[in-house]
């Protein structure tokens, strides 16, 4: 194939690599998260892997990528390229695939079974539009119980992430057993470490005193009728998820239990449940764009707990 031909060849590749891009987005467009290539960082924060292990040179499905440590926002979902700048080096990796030439192996990070780039980011995109099935890749592989589903966006991620805390907050406490309430459920990570947070402290506030200290399934039971509950109650009577309505009542249980007691540190100890959840209403309920401040509260969450802030500066001190 002549220069000319080949100079051609690569720029008919990269510009269809580029109009599937577009058409994603534009498919994606009511969604865009959707057709975001994931970033490494996020993930790696999320899930908090242990330690990390050199595993050395592996043929890699090239469908096991899934994100990059730092060209996230070069590539979507599929690695089709987002930005003309690429088209330079894009053409470049396209152009020694046409003639035979062999690249250097890239390089992966291996987290809950699937694969980020750390280097070699448009070598995965032109293997991606040409439909290679197997790369070769030196990995690092970083130690996860959580196993993550290729395909999956961020916020699948995220979820899976909360099904697997709920079930190592239930396995461990012996929650369910205890309560027989099986419906603490939540729309953003972290929080069943503030659950837990809260039982302690409600723990500690009612052995205060008393000669003999009670156990942990006590200590929970009692947490759940009355500290729970009783906020369960009043944001049922108060109707306040009704302005919350892509949340969970632990979501409001957790965020009405702090605003409580920010209001009691300002008006005293006698601040009544119920003139709480009025105020509560009155501050974020009754407004026109609520879902959307709501929105941009637990995104602001999301996004904190994706950099890995501990959940536990987000507990309140539950007074007895």
């Amino acid at each position: 194939m002549s220069e000319q031909l080949l100079s051609a060849q690569t720029e008919d590749d990269f510009t269809k690599a580029r109009h599937k891009a577009l058409f994603n987005e534009v498919q994606h467009f009511l969604n865009p998260e959707e057709a975001t290539l994931i970033s490494f960082s996020d993930i790696k924060n999320l899930l908090r892997p242990k330690n990390e292990v050199y595993m050395g040179m592996k043929t890699v499905p090239v469908k096991l990528i899934v994100g990059s440590e730092g060209r996230y926002q070069d590539f979507d979902n599929q690695f089709f390229p987002k930005n003309m700048h690429l088209k330079t080096r894009w053409e470049h990796i396209d152009m020694a695939h046409i003639q035979d030439i062999s690249l250097p192996s890239i390089s992966l990070y291996e987290l809950g079974g699937v694969y980020f780039v750390r280097d070699g980011n448009h070598r995965v995109s032109v293997a991606k539009s040409k439909g290679i099935e197997f790369i070769d890749a030196e990995i690092v592989s970083l130690q996860s119980e959580i196993k993550l589903r290729p395909g999956d966006t961020l916020q699948k991620m995220v979820k899976q992430v909360i099904e697997y805390e709920k079930r190592v907050f239930y396995g461990e406490t012996g929650f369910g057993d205890v309560t027989d309430y099986w419906c603490l459920d939540f729309s953003i990570p972290g929080q069943y470490d503030v659950i837990y947070n809260h039982i302690l402290t409600h723990k500690y506030y009612i052995n205060m005193n008393k000669s003999e200290e009670i156990g942990m399934d006590k200590a929970m039971m009692s947490w759940f009728l009355t500290v729970y509950m009783p906020v369960i109650n009043v944001i049922d009577k108060h109707k306040i998820m009704r302005s919350f309505k892509k949340r969970t009542k632990s979501d409001l249980y957790v965020w009405v239990i702090k605003y409580w007691d920010e209001i009691k540190q300002k008006f005293g100890e006698d601040y009544s449940i119920d003139e709480m959840a009025n105020s509560f209403l009155a501050e974020f309920g009754k407004r026109p764009l609520t879902t959307r401040i709501w929105n941009k509260i637990t995104g602001f969450l999301l996004k904190k707990k994706i950099e890995g802030n501990d959940s536990e500066k987000n507990t309140p001190t539950i007074s007895q």
